[in-house]
């Protein structure tokens, strides 16, 4: 089966949204082209041939971006299989349904999308999924390069950045919030292992500093002190950025000076 996952915006990062799932779509054996239409076009050729067509949705520009997007791959194949899936993709289904998306996935996708590549007759696809998943890392190749990406300036040094996510979903739940309608106070833990074997990949290829794209970074405490420790083990000279919730800094005060001189 051939698939198309695209990716319209995601913050001016290498969109993890497209890696994870490329991961897990080409273990069972599908032809996968990922694009990243920030730093480049749509390609015609693979999206007449696809059998699927799916787009990443994390966030809501990415979701207004991918309306022309679902509109001219309508055009160019109107046989192909719709998808939507990510956090904005429940949270948009009466409109992305009007835009002739079949499918929408939300919460923890990977599973349902290969599920949905297997079978695309599959009637049970849509919806938002919480299950834990067996992770696997990220398959980042045929991904734009990391140098096409905006550098992160730090004085007088520009730094090449990666992006992974240790954890999904929050614990929380705040008013203001996108995750909260999807994840009802749902939180995943990504293992160690599957995180750092993505960072490490990241910086062979090349990246000097990574984002935690975690909803809040310090959900799981002891968890990310493993993971910042490791990191900075193995890679002392890496930086990297989290987000987390000021009350969280505040109760956990032991962590900053591990935050600190690992790096953050």
């Amino acid at each position: 089966m051939k698939a198309v996952l695209i990716s319209t915006y995601d913050l001016g990062r290498q969109p993890f949204g497209l890696a994870s799932p490329a991961a897990w779509l080409r273990a069972r054996g599908h032809q996968v082209t990922c694009v990243d239409l920030s730093v480049g076009s749509l390609p015609s050729v693979e999206v007449r041939e696809a059998d699927l067509v799916a787009v990443h949705l994390p966030m809501h520009t990415a979701t207004r971006l991918a309306a022309p997007v679902l509109q001219r791959v309508r055009q160019l194949n109107p046989q192909a299989h719709l998808c939507c899936y990510g956090l904005y993709a429940p949270l948009n289904e009466d409109h992305l349904r009007e835009l002739g998306v079949q499918t929408i996935i939300g919460g923890e996708f990977e599973a349902a999308l290969a599920k949905l590549a297997d079978s695309l007759d599959a009637a049970d696809v849509s919806g938002v999924f919480l299950d834990r998943l067996p992770f696997v890392t990220p398959d980042r190749n045929r991904l734009p390069v990391l140098a096409r990406y905006p550098k992160l300036v730090l004085g007088s040094e520009k730094k090449r950045v990666g992006y992974t996510e240790a954890s999904r979903g929050c614990k929380h739940l705040c008013r203001h919030c996108p995750v909260v309608p999807v994840y009802r106070g749902a939180f995943r833990i990504v293992p160690a292992e599957i995180v750092l074997d993505d960072v490490r990949r990241q910086v062979a290829a090349g990246a000097e500093h990574v984002t935690f794209g975690d909803p809040d970074f310090l959900n799981g405490p002891t968890h990310a002190r493993r993971i910042v420790e490791a990191l900075h083990l193995e890679h002392p000279d890496l930086t990297y950025d989290i987000t987390a919730k000021v009350e969280h800094l505040l109760a956990l005060r032991e962590l900053l000076a591990v935050l600190r001189d690992t790096r953050c």
